[in-house]
């Protein structure tokens, strides 16, 4: 959006001194304490697109460094209706539509060109993929991945731990930690909480 400075990203998988997207890797989770005194009112953004993953990152840098404060990335692009409520370290990317009335919450991520139609309910640590579309009043659970493509019709509630595929279309309620398939979206298998999925 513009009216935030990037002072670079934290990494324990990159080299220290190298660059990512034109900014400099400064270390792994250790070096936020020290980052944070550095610049006062720092705040972060977990950039992590597995849900539990984002999750156990999350959980180390409030072990390591207690009430660390988060800021939400809103593309430009993005609109964004009245009464809609994002929580702390949303993503929100480029051509993302959320309509009135619904509710991102935490550490969650809309992705390119999905649209979220009214009164919808996205858990933390939950995401939408690229071109995901949600009828109204759909709620989602924590933890769960809706795949690229995906439409999930008015009204319906899908569990904690989810996964839907790319280009599903979900017709009915879903329970925790299903994984769903095809056009209507059936039920595959049943999947462990953090298994991978990307």
């Amino acid at each position: 959006e513009g009216h935030t400075n990037i002072v670079g990203f934290v990494d324990s998988n990159k080299q220290i001194g190298s660059e990512h997207a034109g900014y400099p890797i400064l270390g792994n989770e250790e070096i936020i304490s020290e980052l944070l005194n550095k610049y006062p009112g720092c705040k972060l953004f977990i950039a992590i697109g597995d849900n539990w993953t984002r999750k156990q990152v999350k959980d180390k840098i409030d072990t390591l460094v207690p009430k660390t404060e988060y800021i939400s990335a809103i593309h430009p692009s993005a609109i964004i209706g009245k009464n809609v409520v994002i929580g702390n370290g949303v993503a929100i990317m480029a051509g993302a539509i959320i309509n009135p009335y619904s509710q991102i919450d935490s550490f969650s991520i809309i992705n390119t060109r999905s649209s979220v139609d009214h009164d919808c309910i996205i858990g933390k640590f939950s995401s939408l993929a690229p071109g995901v579309t949600l009828g109204g009043n759909v709620k989602i659970g924590e933890y769960t991945a809706i795949s690229i493509g995906a439409i999930i019709t008015h009204g319906t509630n899908i569990g904690d731990q989810v996964i839907i595929g790319a280009g599903a279309l979900l017709l009915n309620d879903c329970e925790d930690n299903a994984v769903m398939y095809g056009t209507p979206a059936k039920k595959i298998k049943m999947r462990e909480a953090g298994e991978k999925y990307l």
